[in-house]
């Protein structure tokens, strides 16, 4: 029997029970754990960009996991080919080639990232075994905050190599910043080739030293009023890039499109194997004498995860804070237990 169009509007019900969808579909499979605004939007995201032929949502809420299918299925028409399911049943994600987890607490105003570490990492404990035997071949990307902590434990509850249980790190936190340099020097931010460091939170740091706009070193760079930027506009701009999350949040209460478009990139460079250099948080294995961490350094992405970890060269201060910002991170995994 052929599977219906994409576009049908007939409910069919296929996988586990409440499951929701279209007849499946050859091709690369996402299953996103959590139908939140993080979860959902990826899933959105993912579905517009044309990133996966199956996208699964999981949610313990039934009726909410239910409405964002139906919404996106409704959507089918305008968009590439691809089949959204949805289930309150974790075999949903099972034999995903990529398993997304945005579930968890949300940060609440004026909370930071870490604080949310005991809460999450006990929500992780009970899904990430449980996933990690339905998708046994998968690469798990860790969105849930704080990532890099998470992304420890999800490792370690995983028993992955670790070139496969990666966080989406400072991915978000460097397109900021590439977004306000290119405001500030007039050029599309597509020419901007600057990253963010070390933790996805308070600790994080840009590394200027190897900062560029095109092939211009950002420290050699003329804006259109004839100035060089200064280091008080460059704390500056990497302040803004820190405080950015907590200004969203104040106002609409959480981060969703940004965060969505840049999991999207990092699943675009995984399933269709791009070598792609993003900073996504890894474990840390003696990079710059930093080792048993989870943290964010450039890395080339391909099928299967980290294909590499990129060789940079850092300035004294830009070491320092690198070891600041691991030391960060370390203190929190160690508070909740791993």
């Amino acid at each position: 029997m052929m599977a219906p169009p994409a576009v049908a509007a007939d409910w069919l019900d296929v996988g586990p029970a409440n499951c929701i969808g279209l007849l499946c579909m050859n091709g690369s499979k996402v299953a996103i754990v959590g139908a939140g605004g993080v979860g959902a939007t990826i899933a959105y995201s993912a579905l517009i960009n044309g990133t996966a032929r199956e996208i699964a949502l999981f949610d313990i809420n039934a009726a909410k996991v239910r409405a964002e299918v139906l919404d996106l299925n409704h959507g089918l028409r305008f968009t590439p080919t691809a089949l959204v399911v949805g289930s309150d049943d974790l075999d949903i994600c099972r034999d995903a080639d990529v398993v997304v987890v945005t579930a968890g607490a949300k940060q609440e105003s004026g909370e930071t990232r870490l604080d949310l570490a005991g809460r999450n990492t006990n929500i992780l404990g009970g899904l990430i075994p449980a996933l990690a035997e339905r998708s046994p071949d998968a690469v798990f990307l860790v969105v849930t905050n704080p990532v890099d902590v998470l992304t420890y434990v999800a490792l370690h509850l995983s028993g992955f190599p670790s070139d496969r249980v990666i966080g989406s790190g400072t991915v978000l936190d460097t397109s900021r910043l590439r977004y306000l340099l290119a405001h500030r020097c007039g050029v599309d931010v597509r020419n901007v080739h600057a990253t963010i460091a070390g933790e996805h939170g308070d600790s994080e740091f840009a590394l200027w030293s190897n900062a560029s706009i095109g092939t211009v070193p950002l420290n050699q760079w003329v804006t259109s009023d004839g100035e060089q930027l200064t280091r008080t506009e460059l704390d500056d701009i990497e302040d803004r890039v820190k405080q950015s999350a907590y200004e969203i949040i104040q106002g609409k209460g959480a981060t969703t499109y940004a965060i969505g478009l840049a999991v999207t990139g990092i699943l675009g460079a995984i399933l269709n194997d791009q070598h792609r250099i993003l900073p996504v948080s890894a474990l840390q294995q003696g990079e710059h004498g930093i080792r048993d961490v989870c943290l964010s350094m450039p890395a080339v992405m391909g099928s299967g995860g980290v294909l590499r970890s990129m060789e940079v060269q850092l300035t004294g201060e830009e070491q320092r804070k690198l070891e600041t910002s691991a030391e960060t991170i370390r203190r929190t995994i160690r508070s909740v237990g791993f």
